[in-house]
């Protein structure tokens, strides 16, 4: 291939990631080559695995194409990174034109829904790395001498991995025995066996959700509760993406309403254990139950 229409190739690629938008018109005429080019130049694209995506008469490389998938998994953030980040640019003047260059090139390079990487060390990298690789391919694993947390017991998973929590902790798989998706704690596994054959219950995976007070499950529980200044400020403090769910009272600027759900009561109960002067529940009976019980458990 000559370097011309390497180049040409190239510009091409920077121009249907970039955050315009162009018809086979504008693009040919950009390029200076013909629109029977650009076609061509996409069908290669496209046979080298990334996905056109055309919306009316505009296309674009689209970032479910794997290579953009490839380049993501280096760095990415979880949405909590993603709103800390947004607010962060957003502050700055509207008029200064870096915050618009930060804005389209991170737009045209991360998807802020994805999962935050970390560096895995030790036998825990080796396992992630392990992992990593069956989800990719499709295949069943075998999480050797897993140590339930519940149970206590060690023993052998089968499992279809499905994806990871924030930071490589946990990861979501389908386990074959009890017909049902589970979290597995990396930490617990004691090494991966990846074997030859592939998913068998691919329509049966799911993954759960995230709370904003970071704890996963498949449930989407309702809270709502009153919270001073003190308490609101420390849950944006310790968990940012909280702001997004606080309303401040309106004839009563020091108090603000969380409105929102949870996976679970076991983060949100710590919040309010520790700023029980402070926090008022409006709605919520389970997460009373809840707190009854750990309040009764306390040792004074």
């Amino acid at each position: 291939m000559d370097q011309p229409k390497i180049e040409r190739m190239l510009r091409l690629m920077m121009m249907l990631t970039a955050n315009n938008r162009y018809t086979i018109e504008e693009l040919s005429d950009k390029l200076q080559t013909s629109p029977r080019t650009i076609y061509r130049y996409i069908d290669t694209f496209k046979e080298a695995g990334f996905v056109v995506s055309k919306q009316g008469n505009h296309f674009r490389l689209d970032k479910k194409s794997r290579y953009f998938k490839d380049i993501s998994q280096l760095v990415h953030f979880t949405e909590e990174e993603a709103y800390i980040l947004n607010s962060a640019i957003e502050s700055i003047d509207p008029t200064n034109v870096i915050k618009q260059n930060l804005k389209a090139k991170l737009a045209s390079v991360y998807d802020f829904r994805m999962l935050a990487e970390c560096v895995v060390k030790g036998e825990n990298a080796r396992n992630v790395n392990s992992i990593i690789e069956a989800i990719e391919e499709k295949r069943q694993i075998v999480l050797k001498d897993y140590t339930s947390a519940h149970s206590k017991k060690v023993s052998d998973r089968l499992v279809e991995p499905l994806s990871f929590t924030t930071n490589y902790i946990q990861v979501w798989a389908y386990e074959v025995s009890s017909g049902k998706n589970k979290l597995f704690k990396v930490s617990r596994i004691g090494s991966v066996e990846i074997l030859e054959k592939p998913w068998e219950f691919e329509n049966e995976h799911k993954e759960g959700l995230m709370d904003l007070f970071r704890i996963n499950s498949f449930e989407q529980i309702p809270i709502k509760l009153k919270l001073g200044l003190r308490a609101a400020s420390l849950l944006v403090e310790e968990y940012p993406l909280g702001e997004k769910f606080l309303t401040p009272l309106q004839n009563d600027p020091s108090h603000f309403i969380l409105d929102t759900w949870v996976c679970g009561y076991e983060g949100v109960g710590r919040f309010i254990l520790g700023l029980l002067d402070d926090i008022e529940i409006l709605e919520g009976d389970g997460l009373k139950e809840f707190l009854k019980e750990r309040m009764q458990m306390a040792r004074f």
